[in-house]
């Protein structure tokens, strides 16, 4: 047996048929829920309600509720929707940030580090919530796809919830210190089974952008997900398969095309198209015409394929901090009213590129479902048990998938060309390449030879992906510190590959008890290696009554960290580095 083959294989996880059958056996005890949304809207599910409002041309809408505090994200969903309603706009669901703690089984969490969401545990917490409004309430993150997947299903299903997530983040997201990623299949794999047992479709949310879809170089491998998943959940489990994508497809050609590729590889009902909102790099003034443009491609998209999605219109303060209500009301006004206007651009528009590159999209994406299937099972894998398929793909990655399965011809030896090269990598390549133009210039001999590592504290890695294209322009070495890595592998990779700094990329609302962690590693170790943080750099304190994160950024300069908000804010201390000819730490 090959290397990648033994590393793919997992002795002593149970067949996926088993976990199913025990996730079917379940539903006897735990049967789904009649919410407020069901009696209100008389439906019978999300899925019922998404297809009767697709038919008849209705474009529905997403808000998110991302406060830490229970109380408070009860009563923001009430106002929200009770003033919308009053401004004739209709909420028709309900997106809640939950916290990542969630993740975990259910004995851990009261020790787990808490980010910056919410916490429910048994089915009257997730009552409450789904009982609030008459819209449907969306249970994303932190659901499925984690060791806590089971428990986490259990509770929502009995509490009535017809749309359950993320699938997508099984294939990239982990957990600090949890590295069992048999227990974490044996979870999910048991709980889409209790799904698939369900008389009423419960939709499994998964978001591509969370999954390999957000790191795939060719769009058509990120489609090719959607091929490779639905083929998991609707053909080997039972339950239906429902996705979402969007955050960084800034393109309205992009957008559009890829909403109705997707809609060509799978007819379940889609969750939302999520806003894009990488675009939004101005102030919250600037950011409407971010907020307009992606919204309009949606829209009109909708209109010409109606596949289920509702539009999520974020608050144009997203990128700075969690939005207020009265924030997220004006987004939701702002999307009615657009959507009022979509039908004279429709006479404008030229579908004929949109659907020529649908095509294009669909003929990579299903290639490369059929190389991987095939590639996997010449590997040695089950194709057949979605247990085993599952965690071959995870421990597979991203990046090894596309390059053994992807549909782009060979550029050369080694390196695989995208058909179709992804919007996100596109953007932070032209990005890269024109700060090093303007300000790496006169840097370049100086910083050639620095050796930097480079790891994330979460699965968002596009910040250490632009990151490592910069430090390339300049000349600088890279160690991959690796992503959602802890602190202690972190300084260890560090030190193996004789770095002269650490970096770090955070999102997730942990940047300044990350820092302290990975210094006092440092320190443990004897090491004094220079270290800056980029990213989100806020979180919530440990004191804190309103459950809102805070800027860390004076914080993290007291701890001798620098905070990099840009680019530039690399150089000095890359500069500085130089200039000294630290030693480098003994490996």
């Amino acid at each position: 047996m090959s290397e990648i083959a033994a590393e793919l294989k997992a002795e002593r996880m149970r067949p996926g048929a088993d976990l199913v059958a025990e996730g079917r056996a379940m539903a006897g005890d735990w049967r789904l829920g009649t919410s407020r949304f069901m009696r209100e809207r008389a439906t019978a599910s999300e899925a019922a309600y998404k297809r009767e409002a697709g038919a008849a041309g209705r474009i529905m809408q997403h808000a998110h509720i991302g406060f830490r505090n229970v109380e408070r994200t009860l009563w923001a969903m009430d106002h929200v929707h009770e003033t919308c309603a009053k401004g004739g706009v209709t909420v028709d669901r309900f997106g809640i940030t939950l916290d990542w703690s969630m993740g975990y089984p259910l004995a851990m969490r009261e020790k787990a580090p808490r980010g910056t969401g919410i916490v429910l545990t048994g089915a009257e917490d997730f009552s409450r919530i789904i009982e609030a409004t008459p819209a449907a309430a969306h249970f994303g993150d932190f659901m499925l796809g984690l060791p806590g997947a089971l428990e986490n299903t259990r509770a929502a299903i009995a509490a009535g919830a017809t749309a359950i997530g993320n699938l997508g983040q099984y294939f990239t997201f982990r957990l600090p210190y949890w590295d069992d990623d048999v227990a974490t299949t044996e979870a999910t794999v048991t709980a889409l089974g209790l799904i698939a047992a369900q008389e009423t479709d419960i939709l499994v949310h998964s978001n591509l952008d969370d999954g390999f879809a957000g790191l795939f170089l060719d769009m058509c491998c990120a489609l090719g997900m959607v091929v490779i998943e639905k083929y998991i959940v609707d053909d080997l489990i039972g339950a239906r398969v429902s996705h979402c994508y969007g955050h960084h497809f800034s393109d309205p050609l992009s957008r559009m095309a890829f909403h109705a590729a997707l809609l060509k590889v799978n007819d379940t009902p889609g969750t939302m198209i999520f806003g894009n909102t990488v675009s939004y790099q101005s102030t919250p003034a600037g950011n409407y015409a971010s907020l307009s443009s992606y919204l309009m491609a949606d829209i009109m998209a909708l209109r010409r394929w109606p596949a289920g999605h509702a539009v999520n219109p974020v608050p144009v303060t997203e990128n700075s901090r969690i939005p207020d209500v009265d924030e997220i009301i004006d987004a939701q006004t702002f999307a009615t009213r657009l959507a009022g206007h979509a039908h004279f651009y429709e006479a404008l528009t030229d579908w004929g590129p949109v659907e020529a590159l649908a095509d294009r999209l669909v003929d990579g994406g299903r290639r490369f479902a059929d190389a991987a299937l095939a590639g996997l099972a010449a590997l040695g894998v089950d194709i057949r048990d979605p247990a085993a398929l599952m965690l071959a793909i995870r421990r597979m990655g991203p990046k090894r998938m596309e390059q053994r399965f992807g549909p782009g011809l060979l550029s050369g030896e080694e390196t695989r060309r995208p058909l179709v090269l992804a919007e996100w990598a596109q953007e932070l390549n032209h990005m890269a390449r024109d700060w090093v133009a303007e300000k790496g210039a006169g840097a370049l001999g100086d910083l050639g030879g620095l050796v930097a590592c480079i790891g994330t504290t979460d699965v968002h890695e596009h910040g250490k992906y632009l990151v490592e294209q910069a430090f390339e322009g300049l000349g600088v070495a890279i160690v991959d510190g690796g992503v959602a890595v802890d602190p202690d592998v972190l300084v260890d990779r560090a030190v193996a590959g004789y770095a002269d700094v650490i970096a770090i990329s955070t999102y997730n609302g942990v940047a300044l008890r990350y820092a302290r962690d990975v210094l006092r590693v440092l320190a443990e170790r004897g090491l004094a290696l220079p270290v800056m943080v980029g990213g989100r750099l806020n979180e919530i304190p440990e004191e804190s009554n309103s459950g809102l994160p805070v800027d860390v950024t004076a914080d993290l300069k007291a701890l001798g960290v620098t905070p990099c908000t840009s680019l530039d804010d690399m150089l000095p201390l890359l500069a500085a580095i130089r200039r000294r000819d630290t030693p480098r730490p003994a490996a």
